[in-house]
C-alpha cells in the first residue's frame, strides 16, 4: 500500500510538472479553462488523480479553483506581479548578504554547477528548464540563510515569479540571466556582502521590468493538443 500510495504522489507531481511547463512555454494562456475531463484523456487518469493534481497546483497559485465553475489558469493581475518583486526586493537581496557570510566551498561547487546547467538550458533555447533552473538557484541561496522561514517565503515568491515571467515575459526571452547569477557567485566567492547584496536587488529588478502586462496571450485549440506528445 504504501508504495502503491508513492507511486500515485509521484504520478500526480509529473502531471503536475507537465502543466506547469505548459504554463511557463505559454502554452496555457492565464485564465483557460481547465475542464477535468480533458485533462483525464490527455494524461489518461480518472478524475479524483486529476482534483488532486488541480489541487497542489491551486496550492502553489498557479490555478485558480472558482466554486460551482471549475479550475482555471491562474491570471496575476499587475498589482499581485509588482507584490511579488517588491516582496522579493525586499527579502532576497538581505539573503545574498548572509549568504557571503555563511557560504562555504562545498556551496559555491553546488552553485557553480547549476550555473553550467542554467547556461546550457539558455544555449539551447530551453526556456521551461531556465526559468526551473533560475527559480532552483534563488532557492539554493535563500537555504544558505539557515533561516527555514524565510526560505519557505522565498520558494513560494519564486514558484508565483516564475508563473508571471513565464506567461508575461517576451516570449522566446528568458529573463532571468545566467550572467547575473555568475556575478552573485562571484561576489559570494570574495565574501563581498555588500556587492552580493547590489547585486542581487540589480538582478530582481532587471527581472520585474521585464514584465509586459500588455501583450496579448494565445492558448492552443483545447487541453488535448496542448499535452498532445508530452
Amino acid at each position: 500500500m504504501t508504495v502503491s500510495l508513492k507511486s500515485e504522489k509521484a504520478e500526480e507531481e509529473a502531471i503536475v510538472e507537465k502543466i506547469y511547463a505548459a504554463l511557463i512555454n505559454q502554452r496555457l494562456a492565464p485564465g483557460t479553462k481547465l475542464s477535468e475531463a480533458l485533462l483525464c484523456e490527455a494524461f489518461g487518469v480518472g478524475r479524483m488523480r486529476v482534483r488532486r493534481v488541480l489541487l497542489l497546483l491551486a496550492n502553489r497559485e498557479l490555478v485558480d479553483l472558482q466554486p460551482n465553475k471549475g479550475a482555471f489558469v491562474a491570471r496575476p493581475t499587475p498589482k499581485q506581479a509588482q507584490e511579488v518583486f517588491e516582496a522579493r526586493l525586499l527579502i532576497e537581496p538581505s539573503l545574498a548578504r548572509i549568504a557571503a557570510s555563511n557560504v562555504k566551498a562545498k556551496d559555491l561547487k553546488v552553485l557553480e554547477k547549476h550555473l553550467i546547467k542554467e547556461s546550457a538550458a539558455h544555449a539551447t533555447g530551453d526556456r521551461h528548464e531556465a526559468i526551473r533552473l533560475s527559480g532552483e538557484f534563488h532557492g539554493y541561496l535563500a537555504e544558505l540563510s539557515n533561516n527555514a522561514v524565510l526560505l519557505r517565503v522565498v520558494k513560494d515568491l519564486i514558484t508565483r515569479s516564475s508563473l508571471i515571467i513565464g506567461m508575461f515575459g517576451e516570449k522566446g526571452v528568458i529573463n532571468c540571466r545566467d550572467d547575473e547569477h555568475a556575478g552573485i557567485i562571484q561576489a559570494l566567492r570574495a565574501g563581498d556582502s555588500s556587492r552580493a547584496e547590489s547585486l542581487m536587488h540589480h538582478h530582481i529588478d532587471h527581472l520585474r521590468n521585464n514584465i509586459d502586462f500588455g501583450r496579448s496571450r494565445t492558448t492552443s485549440e483545447d487541453l488535448i493538443s496542448v499535452f498532445k506528445g508530452d
